[in-house]
């Protein structure tokens, strides 16, 4: 950040980064999810109640995969993210072209399929090309490349690929 207020948005809120984002100066950091009581806001990401162009910053990791319509969050999200701002999505990318079939209601089914049983894909490659059509510009990066490779087990970030 540039030191300039700034406004953001964190989907799903994990313990461990909130307490970091709180402290951060000039950040009016809002947290949001559709079903804990923890966030400060209930928000379904498919219908957001915001403004266009309202947030500076979106931070949404392993969210999208449990959400049906992915795309119309997406869109959504790129809604109120202004247009100067930027976003960072993690998901877990396991295959070369999503899979999804949302006939697919079985718990069981959804985790062999989806990898975990509220997931209702499985992002693939191709994960890059949802967010365009969502209008969002994308660069990709590991997260080792952004948090440093000492930091990817203190921020129980794996070795995964962020989507900026």
């Amino acid at each position: 950040m540039n030191g300039s207020p700034k406004k953001m948005l964190h989907i799903a809120p994990e313990k461990e980064l909130v307490a970091r984002f709180r402290k951060v100066r000039r950040l009016d950091y809002l947290t949001a999810d559709l079903h804990d009581p923890q966030a400060m806001v209930q928000m379904d990401i498919t219908d957001i109640d915001y403004p266009d162009d309202l947030f500076d910053v979106i931070y949404c990791s392993h969210v999208l995969e449990h959400v049906g319509d992915d795309r119309k969050a997406m869109r959504e999200l790129n809604r109120v993210l202004k247009a100067d701002g930027w976003a960072v999505f993690v998901v877990p990318v396991k295959v070369e072209k999503t899979i999804e079939d949302a006939s697919v209601t079985d718990p069981a089914e959804r985790e062999c399929l989806f990898g975990q049983q509220d997931h209702v894909r499985r992002y693939g490659r191709d994960f890059v090309n949802r967010l365009q059509e969502g209008g969002f510009r994308v660069k990709t990066f590991l997260s080792a490349d952004i948090a440093g490779a000492g930091n990817i087990v203190r921020f129980g970030l794996k070795t995964e690929q962020l989507f900026f």
